[in-house]
């Protein structure tokens, strides 16, 4: 293999183990706001499409969560 082709692919290796290893320290509220961008730039594009019903789901368990918060547990 020519040389300089080996250290252009050594190169990216290490690149590609550098973003594997910032992946795996991300912190969740990092990779929330992330998954959360994905998701409004999907339903923007009109890729995702909201259901009514789901809304409902997460109303209602935003309602229990509220209550859960209200009450702690004995």
């Amino acid at each position: 293999m020519d040389a300089a082709l080996k250290a252009y692919r050594d190169r990216w290796q290490a690149v590609a183990e550098i973003e594997r290893q910032e992946l795996q320290n991300a912190s969740y509220e990092l990779r929330w706001q992330q998954l959360n961008s994905v998701i409004k730039i999907a339903l923007g594009l009109g890729i995702l499409k909201s259901d009514e019903k789901e809304i409902e789901v997460y109303q209602r368990w935003a309602i229990l969560k509220e209550k859960a918060a209200d009450h702690p547990p004995v």
